[in-house]
């Protein structure tokens, strides 16, 4: 594990580039892991200064320098120091992600713990609602900059948002290998219109960089009491996204992220955000939409087609992530099989999910005709990116003191305070419920018990199975010792559990009377970290002349594939011809029980989830025509 010793340090992350690459994959960066929080000028500063003024009033100096004070330190504080100084650091080899991180704290406790892996489950279930809300209210603010051009186009904002949306799913499957080279070019630009239309409006009305001294947002908040708290709520919105720093480490390297932060998204977003602070403090009606307003009228049409065009990156973003972390989650065992198709031959990461593109897709459509506006939209966005802050900052605290083997005062010292910060900015949001924010709620609350229900159901399964199981080695013996009829060819059963003889072979045995000459019993094991070298794949051991015993290990961030796990086998002596060998898979047919451990409706979940699942052929990329399946009837 090449990694340990620099994640020990509390160093980790990708291997070191040169200059050049590292230059290379900052642009790139821009595109998938900036993209989101990139868009938020477009309605952040404009629905803060709505909450701290009262959609009706008139904002006075003092509530525009607070309001962008809290803007820049939130910023700051979270993004800067939180994610790019400390979090890039806590890597699972090279991975990122809430997943990745429940994962590394899990593997540094002296044994697994069921809190760990709660945590994990409720940020998985609410980057979800994160990821529904996104496409919605990116795509539907860059669209309503048509109204701001031609009033009446105000009609044409919802249809056309729709048309995007649409368009943006339907080419899902075609991959964004192809597209993707322009992201960040594309992205590039949009924070260098950022950065200049907001220094421009600053150049009138420089006394506005007084907002940089923290001194005006404290003077906020203890001056406005109730009104910032609410406030604080709509301030969150400038860092929708900043889990992506995160998530999408394993894609670009720490220090790439780095330099792209500082060195353009940072500046570009400050800037634009004390541009649309010195519009406002000069003619208080652009209140109504700073940001498009910063720019001439023959520049709109322009900078709405730009802005739309960083929105569907931005949707992009959030959607290839929902394709990965739903892949970690299927091989972490919360969540059953899924169809996944690749769309690159060289990026092992440009993956396609039909199922969860589509129910994504419905979702996204649904938010958008029930809330019709961006600024309805922002009423429901805030918990869920919340709560997954407060579970990464809870789970760091663990990473620091059991994987990094950090003091536990000095853990808490560095991520405490975090804590708390997210905590404050989870009570403010929570005023939203009413307004929208139960759906984000509702939404990871499903998730979570479909996750939990997933991880119980399987449990209890194999340990139903595990009671009734006859000792593999136990019956290997009996069979060498009074073998039945052998017939030739190689027969491979598959198991979760290797000390137990697999159903398929019991049932072959029983019904059938026969074994093949040889026989493989097979494993297939997910490990705590996000890719297992290619030398590490499999592991052989011989049983008896007749049987060996296969183990094939993958990562969390890896699709098995039982064919390249069997030809990294032959390095090690295997002989194998897929046209002698025939797979032995058994279909469980689930029926529920009041004494299953968990209450009736919850099995009937379960079951559907399993009847849901893409089977084991699809899903380990076995040879359909080489898959022998048994069925058998079980009670849950």
């Amino acid at each position: 594990m090449a990694n340990t010793s620099a994640l020990e340090n509390g160093h980790g992350g990708a291997a070191e580039a040169t200059p050049p690459s590292i230059l290379k994959l900052a642009l790139g960066s821009l595109g998938v892991v900036f993209g989101d929080i990139g868009t938020s000028p477009l309605y952040a500063f404009r629905e803060a200064i709505a909450a701290a003024t009262g959609h009706q009033g008139v904002p006075d100096r003092g509530a525009v320098l607070g309001v962008l004070s809290l803007i820049l330190w939130t910023l700051t504080l979270i993004v800067s120091v939180k994610y790019v100084l400390i979090l890039l650091r806590a890597d699972n080899h090279g991975e990122g992600g809430t997943l990745s991180l429940m994962a590394l704290a899990q593997r540094g406790l002296p044994k697994p713990s069921r809190w760990i892996v709660l945590l994990g489950i409720v940020g998985a279930a609410l980057f979800y609602g994160d990821a529904t809300i996104t496409p919605a209210i990116s795509v539907l603010s860059a669209v309503e900059g048509l109204a701001i051009a031609t009033p009446q186009l105000q009609r044409v904002v919802l249809p056309v948002t729709l048309l995007i949306l649409i368009a943006l799913f339907a080419v899902q499957r075609t991959g964004t290998g192809r597209v993707s080279i322009f992201f960040g070019p594309v992205t590039a630009l949009w924070f260098a219109i950022l950065a200049v239309s907001g220094f421009v409006a600053l150049l009138q009305e420089p006394s506005v960089l007084m907002a940089i001294n923290p001194y005006y947002a404290v003077r906020f908040l203890f001056t406005h009491h109730f009104i910032a708290f609410l406030t604080l709520g709509a301030v969150f919105l400038c860092v929708t996204g900043a889990e992506a720093l995160y998530a999408d480490l394993g894609h670009f390297g720490r220090r790439p992220i780095q330099a792209a932060w500082y060195g353009a998204v940072f500046p570009a977003l400050a800037l634009n955000y004390l541009g649309q602070g010195a519009l406002v403090l000069g003619d208080p009606a652009a209140r109504e939409n700073p940001f498009f307003l910063l720019f001439p009228d023959w520049a709109l049409i322009p900078v709405v087609i730009i802005a739309t065009c960083a929105t569907v990156i931005a949707s992009q973003a959030v959607i290839s992530g929902a394709y990965s972390l739903t892949r970690q989650a299927i091989q972490l065992g919360l969540l059953p099989r899924m169809r996944i198709l690749f769309t690159s031959e060289t990026t092992t990461g440009q993956i396609y999910m039909p199922r969860i593109n589509w129910l994504l897709f419905t979702a996204v459509v649904v938010l958008t005709l029930l809330f019709g506006s961006s600024a309805h939209l922002a009423a429901a966005y805030g918990i869920a990116v919340t709560a997954t802050m407060v579970v990464d900052a809870l789970l760091g605290i663990i990473v620091l003191r059991c994987c990094w083997h950090w003091r536990m005062a000095t853990a808490l010292a560095t991520l405490g305070p975090f804590v708390l910060i997210a905590l404050t900015f989870l009570a403010a949001n929570s005023l939203k419920i009413l307004n929208g924010g139960w759906m984000p709620i509702l939404f990871g609350a499903a998730l979570v018990m479909v996750m939990l229900t997933w991880r119980r159901g399987t449990a209890i399964l194999a340990e139903k199975t595990r009671r009734i199981e006859v000792s593999l080695r136990d019956l290997v013996t009996r069979l060498d010792t009074k073998p039945p009829h052998r017939v030739p060819g190689t027969a491979i059963f598959l198991t979760g559990n290797p000390d137990g003889a697999p159903t398929a072979l019991l049932h072959n045995l029983k019904h059938n009377k026969i074994i093949h000459e040889r026989n493989i019993i097979m494993t297939i094991r997910t490990e705590q970290m996000p890719r297992v070298p290619a030398n590490q794949r499999a592991t052989i051991s011989e049983l008896s002349p007749s049987f060996q015993l296969i183990t094939m290990s993958f990562g969390y961030m890896e699709t098995p594939n039982i064919l390249k796990g069997i030809a990294a086998c032959r390095k090690q002596g295997l002989a194998f011809d897929i046209m002698s060998t025939s797979f032995f898979m058994s279909r469980r047919s689930l029926k529920a029980s009041k004494h299953s451990g968990m209450p009736v409706w919850q099995d009937k979940v379960f079951i559907a989830l399993a009847g849901s699942a893409d089977s084991a052929t699809d899903y380990f990329h076995i040879p359909a025509e080489r898959v022998v399946e048994i069925g058998a009837q079980v009670t849950i």
